[in-house]
């Protein structure tokens, strides 16, 4: 895999000036330049060397930041590498404009491809947990444990909260909302997500709001930021109407690697209900219930998620271990 600063492919050759992405303490970004797609990359050093390889995808209107305060948790256990999906964080939006669930996980097995650093520790958060399960459904030897955040998996009743999301999805809505919202700041915006996707809101601190409120004002200033939003929720629609083989749920069944699964009592956006579904559906699985947590858990409590995550690595690496499908911990 080679890294760039200068990609030459079209879609980032055309992108404005604006402010930098934000590098927390300890991290570092990189971008890499991959046929039909620019990613960026963001990661921590290693604690030492030959730790085993993880991979994070973050949700819809999310980023690799989103990962941040988990990598942390989870230094010294994995080398850790999280990526901004085409057209989110720092990454351009990809040549062929495919925002669908198939298109974004192409990306992501593209850049593990690249790195030939799999098999890997793959998490995902919503979006993120879908593009991760299809990946882990069709590409079994790149994925080593799934570990699933609220994953964005079709449910027959849609919660109320989250149809709002849903309708970006549909076309003209997110123009119309820009419209409706122009006068609103970027203050107003972020309290707005937070409140919808946090159990908890006043769990943020004053620091990382006004990372939240920089970051949203960035990327207010990228002319495809809501074209990559309303893409990306349409290809989460999309997804949910498929089935046979392509259905999420069919390939949920089809995933080998022992994985982990994290659903909030309080999450507004993905039902607490389709946990035990989920539970059932991953043939080699384990349940953690959170019940005070939203929609973002590795961001409200990563040292809890961080937790499970070395009791997963403990059940698919001790032989003759507990195998059983459904390990329901509430916290």
């Amino acid at each position: 895999m080679s890294s760039t600063e200068s990609p030459s492919v079209p879609a980032a050759s055309v992108l404005p000036r604006v402010a930098p992405v934000r590098v927390g303490e300890g991290e570092r970004l990189r971008t890499v330049g991959l046929p039909g797609v620019t990613l960026s990359l963001r990661s921590r050093p290693p604690a030492r060397e030959g730790l085993p390889p993880a991979f994070f995808v973050h949700g819809l209107g999310g980023s690799s930041q989103n990962w941040s305060s988990l990598m942390a948790e989870l230094d010294g256990v994995v080398d850790g590498e999280a990526v901004d999906l085409p057209g989110f964080g720092d990454s351009p939006p990809p040549d062929d404009g495919d925002y669908s669930i198939t298109g974004h996980a192409r990306a992501v097995i593209r850049c593990l491809d690249a790195a030939g650093r799999g098999p890997v520790h793959l998490f995902g958060n919503s979006l993120g947990g879908a593009v991760a399960t299809r990946v882990a459904a069709v590409r079994p030897d790149l994925v080593r444990t799934l570990t699933l955040v609220s994953p964005a998996l079709p449910e027959l009743r849609i919660q109320r909260t989250a149809v709002p999301t849903g309708l970006l999805g549909v076309p003209g809505i997110a123009a119309l909302f820009t419209r409706l919202t122009r006068e609103w700041t970027a203050e107003q915006r972020v309290r707005g997500v937070m409140a919808l996707c946090y159990g908890d809101p006043g769990r943020v601190s004053p620091e990382a709001f006004g990372h939240a409120v920089e970051e949203l004002e960035r990327r207010q200033q990228l002319p495809y930021f809501w074209d990559a939003m309303a893409r990306s929720a349409r290809g989460i629609v999309n997804a949910y109407t498929l089935g046979g083989q392509h259905g999420l749920w069919r390939q949920a069944e089809r995933v080998l690697a022992p994985t982990l699964l994290i659903y909030g009592g309080r999450d507004q956006l993905v039902g607490f209900r389709m946990a035990r579904k989920a539970a059932r559906s991953f043939r080699d699985s384990r349940l953690l219930s959170l019940p005070e947590a939203g929609h973002v858990a590795m961001m409200e409590y990563p040292e809890l998620v961080a937790g499970a995550f070395r009791e997963l690595l403990a059940h698919a690496g001790t032989p003759g271990g507990d195998t059983a499908a459904d390990t329901d911990t509430e916290s």
